[in-house]
């Protein structure tokens, strides 16, 4: 599969500052798949895309956007790569028809077409009401809907997205993602920035997980999450107290129980059917209020690999 971005150790350290915003990430993205960035705020995941999107400089290290060299030559970068950033306070003096048609121009579009893109987006993302309303005095959710019509716009071959459902509405956030994977259905390489893991786990095809600048773990969430723990946990909590379950729960693999009618099953995947068996013909439903059967998360990776606070 082609090669989009190869980065090799990449580090930032912001000019009066001795902390490192990226440390020596080396990691490569091809074409056609959605990539996650995953962490806490302050991470460091912005900074990294403000230098794949040309628009930072990095102190150290290389990257390469399809075997170009673009901190020798940022200006390459537009040709291929359009950025939705979390803030753009350049926008903020134009109408947000304004800011989608002259960002389609500017990435060669047509006036007429320019035009055609402005009015689909505008009416797909629920913005035909806000067409003469200053960006500067939109709602944070209005804002944030903008600053993705102006990713959208011109349809590089390349979007960067970061955070890109905050402050969003269910339904409109679900619009949003259903609207990334019909892009990458056409070919679209995305890089989602993000530290919703819940939302993200469902999209990307692979991740990395950043903290403290660093690249603490990188894989499809597949295989980042059997590096924490291949077994299948099953959650099970009782109408009442199970003491006459518990020595068929220990056989079936690690019990923790969490209170006195909540109790966990870490047993072998290879044995998950077996375990559920055990679980429907000797405890049966009706001794229970709730079932479930559940994998490890990225959440889970994170906070196995990494430690520290959760990641949304």
């Amino acid at each position: 599969m082609r090669v989009v971005y190869q980065v090799e150790q990449l580090t930032k350290v912001y000019k009066g500052g001795d902390k490192r915003a990226n440390d020596g990430l080396s990691f490569t993205i091809a074409e056609g798949e959605i990539f996650g960035l995953l962490g806490p705020n302050g991470a460091g995941k912005s900074t990294l895309v403000n230098q794949l999107a040309g628009l930072l400089s990095p102190t150290s290290g290389r990257i390469h956007l399809y075997g170009m060299d673009i901190v020798a030559r940022p200006e390459l970068v537009a040709d291929y790569v359009s950025l939705q950033p979390q803030h753009s306070m350049a926008l903020w003096d134009l109408y947000p028809e304004e800011a989608i048609a002259f960002t389609g121009r500017f990435r060669g579009l047509s006036a007429a077409e320019a035009r055609r893109q402005t009015d689909q987006l505008m009416a797909e993302l629920g913005l035909d009401k806000l067409r003469k309303t200053q960006t500067r005095r939109l709602s944070g959710g209005q804002k944030k809907l903008l600053t993705l019509a102006v990713a959208f716009v011109g349809s590089r071959p390349i979007m960067i997205f970061d955070e890109p459902t905050n402050e969003l509405d269910p339904e409109i956030r679900r619009l949003v993602w259903e609207k990334l994977l019909r892009l990458n259905r056409a070919g679209t390489t995305i890089i989602l920035v993000t530290h919703n893991v819940l939302e993200a786990e469902r999209v990307i095809q692979r991740v990395g997980i950043i903290n403290h600048g660093r690249l603490m773990a990188l894989g499809t969430p597949g295989e980042l999450k059997e590096r924490i723990d291949s077994r299948v946990r099953l959650e099970l909590l009782f109408k009442g107290e199970p003491n006459g379950h518990m020595s068929l729960l220990e056989r079936l693999g690690e019990v923790r129980t969490l209170t006195r009618q909540h109790a966990t099953v870490l047993c072998d995947r290879s044995l998950t059917r077996h375990a559920i068996d055990q679980v429907l013909g000797a405890i049966g439903l009706d001794a229970l209020d709730d079932f479930r059967i559940l994998t490890p998360s990225l959440e889970d990776v994170y906070l196995e690999l990494g430690g520290g606070a959760k990641l949304g």
